[in-house]
C-alpha cells in the first residue's frame, strides 16, 4: 500500500505517541517510518545499559558537532537514538516535566493552549505513576516510577541542597512544577526501561490500521504547491514514495525534523540555493534557534557506602548481573541521575534557572562519547543553566539527504551563560559542603580545589563540559518572522504539514525535555484529530 491518511516521520518520543493516538481511530491508515532498526539487544532494554548508548552504535546517529568557539573549538558528541523509541530507547531516562514557567512562557510568546494549566492535563493522561496524588498520572500508557535501589546519600543531598539553596522538598521533583530539591522519576518499570516505543507502539502491534517500517530513510516531503502530499524514502538504496491524504508529520527531532524541511526546500532561500536545492517556502528559521542543556559534573570521592561504582566494576559487576537476570532488581535497574534541585542562581531571580542532578555514581566521558563507571567510591553532581540565552543552529552540509547536517550548538555565544554556570557550579560546592551531605565526602576529584576563581571555573567548563541530549527549538512555535510552526504546530504557509517534536519548543524546557516531547506527541495528535473532525 502507497497510501495513507497519515503519515508519521520518526518513531521517536513524540512520533510513537503520535502514531499510536491516530491509529487509536480505526478508520485511520498510519504510517510510522523509522530509518534505525527495530530495538534490540540486553543493553538495550536494561536501564544502566545507557552508558553502553550514548557512544557510537547502530542505535545511534552519533552526530558530531562543528567545533565549539566558546568551548574551547571543541567538536561534540550528539547522542540521537536511531531506532523505535528514537533517543527515549538510549536516554538517561530521567522523566519530568519542567517548571510551570517554561510553559506560561510559551503562552506568553503567542501560543495559545501551551500554559502550564493547559498541558498538565497531558501529562497526566500520558503516564502510569508508580506514586499516587492528584499531580500524577494513571492509566496512561507511559510508565514511571521510584529508583529501583535508594542510594544511601539521596536523602542526604536532598536535604543539604534544600538547607543551603533555601527551597523546599517534594517527594517528586516533576510534579508540581516549582523550584524544590526531591527525587527524580524515572521512564523504568519492573527494572526494564520504558522507551515511547515500549509505551505506545508493542501494546499494539496487531492493529491492521498501523504500518511500521523500519530502516526507512526519509529523502524529502513531496508537495504539490503549497501542499504536502506525502514523503519519499530509501530504503537499502531503493526509492519509494508514499502518499499522504490528510497529513504528514514530522516527529523527526530536532536534528531530523529541519534537515528534511531544508532538504525538501523549505527553509531560508540563501541557504537552499547554495547547496543547488530548488526552494519550495521561504521559511528562514528552519534550524535556527538551536537551543541544549551544556552539562559540567562536579566529582568528589566518598565513604563506600556512598557511591554504587564499586557494584557496577569489577568482579561485583557479574553479581549485579545475576541479581538482575533473576529478579529485574539491583544496581543495573537503576538509572544514573536519582535526584534533582530546580534553583537560582541570584536570589532576586523570579525562578529557578539551575538544575542540579544527583548521582550515586561517577563517570568518565570520553570525546568519542564513550562512559566509563570510575573504580573508586564516587558520587558526582552535575549542574545545567535551564534557559540559556545562547543560539545556535542545524544547517545543511550537503544536498545528499544521507549525509549528516551541521550542528552548531553556539554554547556560551551569550556571556550570561557562562556566569550563571560558574554560579552554579559554586552552589554544588555549597550543597557539599552542607550537612547531612558534608560528614560523607573526603575530597573534591574534580574540578578539584585548585579550580577557585570565575574565570578558572570557567576554563573547567569550557574544556569538559557536555551536551545533555536535550536539543530542541529548531522548528520553533510561534508567529515571530523565525518561527515555523504556528499553535497548532501546523507549518507556516504549508498545507498538511506539521511539526511534532522537541524542535517546536521556542524556549527550551528547565529540565530533561523527554516528558515534555511525549507530552507534545499526545498533544499535537490531538490538535491533529480535531482539525480533521476526528477529535
Amino acid at each position: 500500500m502507497s497510501e495513507f491518511d497519515y503519515i508519521v516521520v520518526g518513531a521517536g518520543s513524540a512520533g510513537c505517541a503520535v502514531a499510536r493516538r491516530l491509529s487509536d481511530h480505526t478508520s485511520n491508515r498510519v504510517l510510522l517510518l523509522e530509518a534505525g532498526e527495530e530495538p534490540a539487544g540486553f543493553w538495550l532494554h536494561t536501564p544502566a545499559g545507557m552508558a553502553k548508548m550514548f557512544s557510537e552504535n547502530k542505535f545511534n546517529w552519533s552526530f558530531s558537532t562543528e567545533p565549539i568557539p566558546h568551548a574551547n573549538d571543541r567538536k561534540m558528541i550528539w547522542p540521537r537514538g536511531k531506532t523505535l523509541g528514537g533517543s527515549s530507547a538510549i536516554n538517561g531516562m530521567v522523566f519530568t516535566r519542567g517548571i510551570r514557567h517554561d510553559y506560561d512562557e510559551w503562552m506568553r510568546q503567542g501560543n495559545p493552549g501551551w500554559g502550564w494549566n493547559d498541558v498538565l492535563p497531558v501529562f497526566l493522561r500520558l503516564e502510569h505513576n508508580s506514586q499516587s496524588g492528584i499531580m500524577v498520572g494513571k492509566g496512561g500508557p507511559q510508565k514511571v516510577s521510584d529508583p529501583a535501589v535508594k542510594a544511601a546519600l539521596l536523602g542526604d543531598f536532598i536535604q543539604a541542597a534544600a538547607l543551603s539553596c533555601g527551597v523546599p522538598i517534594t517527594e517528586n521533583l516533576s510534579a508540581d512544577g516549582l523550584e524544590a530539591a526531591g527525587m527524580l522519576q524515572a521512564s523504568i518499570w519492573n527494572g526494564k526501561r520504558q522507551s515511547a516505543y515500549e509505551a505506545y507502539i508493542r501494546p499494539i502491534l496487531t492493529r491492521r490500521n498501523l504500518t511500521i517500517a523500519t530502516r526507512a530513510h526519509v529523502t524529502r516531503i513531496l508537495t504539490n504547491g503549497s501542499r504536502a502530499t506525502g514523503v519519499e524514502i530509501s530504503t537499502d538504496s531503493v526509492l519509494r514514495q508514499f502518499s499522504a491524504i490528510r497529513e504528514v508529520i514530522l516527529c523527526a527531532g530536532a536534528i531530523g525534523s529541519p534537515h528534511l524541511l531544508l532538504l525538501s526546500g523549505i527553509g531560508d532561500l540563501d541557504e537552499l540555493r547554495a547547496h543547488r536545492i530548488s526552494p519550495t517556502l521561504h521559511l528562514p528559521g528552519v534550524g535556527k534557534n538551536l537551543q541544549d542543556h551544556y552539562s559540567s559534573q562536579i566529582k568528589v570521592r566518598t565513604s563506600p557506602r556512598g557511591s554504587y561504582n564499586r557494584y557496577l566494576s569489577g568482579w561485583r559487576k557479574y553479581v549485579e548481573g545475576a541479581r538482575y537476570l533473576l529478579n529485574r532488581s539491583g544496581y543495573l535497574a537503576c538509572g544514573a541521575t536519582l535526584a534533582g534541585a530546580l534553583v537560582k542562581s541570584e536570589l532576586d531571580l523570579e525562578h529557578a534557572d539551575l538544575d542540579i542532578g544527583f548521582r550515586p555514581i561517577s563517570m568518565t566521558y570520553s570525546p568519542s562519547g564513550q562512559v566509563v563507571v570510575d573504580r573508586l567510591d564516587a558520587i558526582s553532581l552535575s549542574v545545567f543553566v535551564c534557559r540559556p540565552r545562547s543560539r545556535g543552529t542545524v544547517q545543511l552540509a550537503s544536498a545528499d539527504p544521507l549525509r549528516p547536517p551541521k550542528i552548531r550548538p553556539n554554547y556560551f555565544s551569550d556571556p550570561a551563560d557562562m556566569v550563571s554556570h560558574v554560579r552554579g557550579m559554586r552552589i554544588c560546592r555549597e550543597i557539599l559542603s552542607t550537612e547531612p551531605l558534608a560528614s560523607s565526602i573526603h575530597e573534591e576529584l574534580l574540578p578539584g580545589l585548585h579550580h577557585r576563581t570565575d574565570e578558572q571555573l570557567a576554563d573547567y567548563i569550557r574544556s569538559t563540559g557536555k551536551t545533555s541530549f536535550h536539543a530542541s527549538g529548531t522548528c520553533k512555535m510561534g508567529h515571530d518572522p523565525m518561527a515555523v510552526v504556528n499553535a497548532r504546530l501546523q507549518l507556516h504557509g504549508m498545507d498538511n504539514l506539521r511539526v511534532v517534536d522537541a524542535s517546536i519548543m521556542p524556549t527550551v524546557t528547565s529540565a530533561n525535555t523527554n516528558a515534555p516531547t511525549i507530552m507534545i506527541g499526545e498533544k499535537g495528535a490531538a490538535m491533529i484529530l480535531q482539525d480533521n473532525d476526528q477529535g
